[in-house]
């Protein structure tokens, strides 16, 4: 239900250069223009599920991608469902539309890769609330290495042994000698990965397949004491998604999606504490480094 100060749901993720737009609640455009969020360089958008509080924002956006003029295709994610709404969408206003949609269904019962690029790879999988909805985990690839500057002129690299360096190979010479990658190269950065569960009741997969994450969004509609009404609702509490977190082993713990009826974020942050001290409550226009 509408919140002052709490906007529908809708996160922007920016890897490598990529801007993806996970869930399109009612508003988004707004909240883009608000926040500086270069919507014409959207890449992909990804749609958990079709209740109206994660998709009544497709309307207004893709509208306005299209009067600007967008040329790009753009790619959007979302379980069968949302293929009906699209297509209405487009049978009205689509003269307007002058960008290709590449739309993809949804049916995996597992995780499935999705998106993959040169450096990122998108999977997604089932979650547990009542209709059908996805889960996104976004990761990094591993890195080629790279060679430290000052091993190209201490071992008189030729590029050919810069290449086999950067593969994470050693290199053997004629001569017999041999020069370690792990002493000339060295990783740049060590993958990371977000992943975005919402919404969602636990389900027991859920950990397994959030293994490792470096931060995870996971719902908390509702606090402990209303464990009950969220298995009615197919919806998580504080410390069910801080149990996901810890057995996940992820990093950090962003939580989200507050119960209209409790204004105060810090109690969710509070309960969730208790299991899973890395958790930090959302609020609109906050962003995060991963």
């Amino acid at each position: 239900m509408p919140v002052r100060g709490r906007n529908q749901s809708a996160q922007a993720l920016q890897v490598h250069g990529r801007l993806f737009l996970i869930d399109c609640g009612e508003g988004v455009q707004y909240s883009m223009v608000e926040h500086r969020i270069p919507m014409m360089k959207l890449d992909s958008l990804f749609i958990s599920h079709i209740h109206g509080d994660h998709v009544f924002g497709f309307f207004g956006l893709l509208s306005t991608l299209g009067m600007k003029g967008r040329q790009t295709p753009l790619n959007i994610f979302a379980p069968p469902a949302f293929g009906p709404m699209l297509k209405f969408f487009l049978s009205y206003y689509g003269d307007g539309v002058g960008f290709e949609i590449r739309f993809t269904p949804l049916k995996m019962k597992e995780p499935e890769t999705v998106l993959e690029t040169r450096s990122i790879r998108v999977q997604a999988f089932p979650l547990n609330h009542g209709i059908e909805t996805f889960g996104f985990r976004f990761e990094e690839k591993e890195p080629p290495f790279n060679v430290h500057k000052e091993a190209i002129g201490q071992f008189g690299l030729t590029l050919t042994e810069i290449g086999t360096l950067k593969r994470g190979e050693d290199v053997h010479r004629a001569d017999g000698s041999v020069i370690p990658a792990s002493e000339a190269a060295y990783k740049p950065f060590v993958p990371r990965s977000y992943a975005y569960c919402s919404d969602t009741a636990p389900f027991p997969e859920e950990a397994l397949w959030l293994k490792g994450t470096t931060v995870l969004y996971h719902e908390t509609t509702y606090l402990q004491e209303l464990q009950e009404q969220g298995a009615l609702r197919h919806h998580s509490t504080t410390l069910q998604a801080a149990t996901v977190a810890r057995d996940a082993g992820v990093q950090k713990l962003l939580i989200g999606h507050y119960s209209s009826r409790n204004a105060e974020m810090a109690d969710y942050q509070a309960e969730c504490r208790t299991l899973f001290p890395e958790t930090y409550a959302t609020s609109d226009g906050e962003s995060y480094d991963i």
